[in-house]
């Protein structure tokens, strides 16, 4: 009896091992990630190579299907070669096209196709923000902190801008990444950017791990947002040693969170932290935060990103808003450009890359861009009253389809917005009784 006592318990605890050596297994990292710390408040604790796509020939452009607009990538020629297409009569898939410097084009395109042009037009930040720089409210002096994948530290968008890079829980080994590079430049790029003369503090960081049961799940990514809890927390850190006219404004996160994920509760306290020292949190869940939902407004490649007119509703948006439009209230919605934008490119210093659908993480380093405008003409204004004053001097703009009239807003107006926060300049004293000679 004792020895059969003695073998089930051997057996149980073989079982356990075995079972904890499976899970280990099943859920132990198969991306190896690594962490780069910066020795102070400023400096670059690593620095990645350019991305390299190199994705090669092509033998047939791919057919751009409207049913499927949640797709942003259908038509991705990113460093393609299509030298050997006829593309004469392609103007409607182009239309759709994702591309960067290194793709190679065709002599045969559309006489209304311009790869070029399109590029330039998608570097405009569009609502008359330039009209701002030219008038000297550029973000100059403001710090803004984007926490995102894996950056290519020394594009020309923003090298001059940088004022801080670290990595926390970034992958060991691999270049630059797509999202850091176009979301930095969206913000503070100095050709692309809102706020082209902003600081910026830099934290790379993946939102989870690659698992061999994500795999067997059809789910490879496991979220974890403890990573970017942890990046939060650093930067509310770091910004306690920064002198007061240096302090970091703005996080911009071009995630969302929900309850089930883990790290839910670290990335939920960590952003209150944040909020506390009255800084301003952007991400995909910004009603969470602050009652308003940041979203984004398509535009068409050919159309002037400075024309309200040129506006709807972005194109993964679009099924949403026309089907359901009592779900966006104007006075808890703000819509910022994001389709049709063109970014820095991970693939080189110099390369840009036009994304014909931005998807949301667009819209949030370009609100990021916009406050930084605000605090430096009003260097007290608060989160809270940024988004107000968003709110009240914005634009809502009619839109008719299929015979139904809807309203689009909020859009912000920077324009009227910076004139309103523009601290009144003081009256001229004029003296009586002297002669000037």
């Amino acid at each position: 009896m004792a020895e059969n006592k003695n073998r089930r318990k051997t057996y149980a605890i073989i079982s356990v091992v075995l079972l904890a050596a499976v899970l280990v297994v099943l859920f132990f990292p198969l991306v190896p990630f690594r962490t780069a710390r910066v020795n102070g408040n400023a400096g670059i604790a690593a620095n990645r190579l350019p991305a390299d796509y190199n994705r090669g020939r092509l033998e047939q452009l791919p057919v751009y299907d409207e049913n499927n607009k949640r797709n942003s990538f259908q038509v991705d020629v990113r460093s393609t070669d299509l030298s050997g297409l006829d593309l004469s009569g392609r103007l409607k898939d182009l239309s759709y096209a994702n591309f960067d410097s290194k793709t190679v084009w065709p002599a045969s395109l559309p006489v209304e196709f311009n790869p070029r042009l399109l590029m330039d037009l998608g570097k405009n930040p569009g609502l008359n923000i330039r009209k701002l720089h030219q008038d000297g409210v550029t973000g100059k002096g403001v710090s803004i902190a984007i926490l995102d994948q894996m950056l290519l530290v020394d594009h020309k968008e923003y090298r001059d801008n940088l004022k801080f890079y670290e990595e926390i829980h970034a992958a060991d080994e691999g270049s630059a990444s797509m999202h850091g590079s176009a979301v930095s430049s969206i913000a503070l790029g100095k050709s692309v950017g809102v706020a082209p003369e902003a600081n910026l503090y830099y934290i790379a960081e993946a939102n989870g791990t690659f698992t061999i049961f994500g795999m067997l799940t059809g789910n490879r990514w496991a979220f974890d947002f403890t990573y970017l809890a942890e990046s939060v927390n650093r930067i509310v850190e770091l910004n306690q040693t920064l002198p007061p006219d240096q302090k970091i404004r703005v996080i911009s996160m071009s995630v969302g969170w929900a309850p089930h994920q883990k790290g839910y509760q670290a990335i939920d306290e960590a952003v209150k932290r944040a909020q506390a020292e009255g800084i301003l949190i952007l991400s995909t869940v910004n009603e969470k935060y602050y009652g308003i939902s940041l979203l984004g407004l398509e535009r068409s490649p050919f159309q002037d990103a400075d024309d309200l007119n040129s506006y709807e509703p972005g194109l993964f948006l679009q099924d949403w808003f026309y089907g359901e439009p009592d779900d966006f209230n104007p006075q808890k919605t703000i819509w910022v450009p994001m389709d049709s934008r063109c970014t820095a490119s991970p693939t080189g210093n110099e390369d840009y890359a036009f994304y014909r659908s931005g998807g949301l993480s667009w819209a949030v380093p370009y609100l990021a861009g916009l406050y930084a405008l605000c605090c430096q003409v009003q260097p007290a204004i608060t989160p809270e009253q940024f988004l107000a004053e968003l709110i009240a001097t914005g634009d809502t703009i009619t839109i008719v389809k299929d015979s139904q009239t809807r309203q689009l807003g909020t859009i912000p107006n920077p324009a009227r917005l910076i004139e309103k926060l523009r601290p009144a300049q003081p009256a001229k004293v004029i003296e009586l009784g002297h002669n000037v000679s």
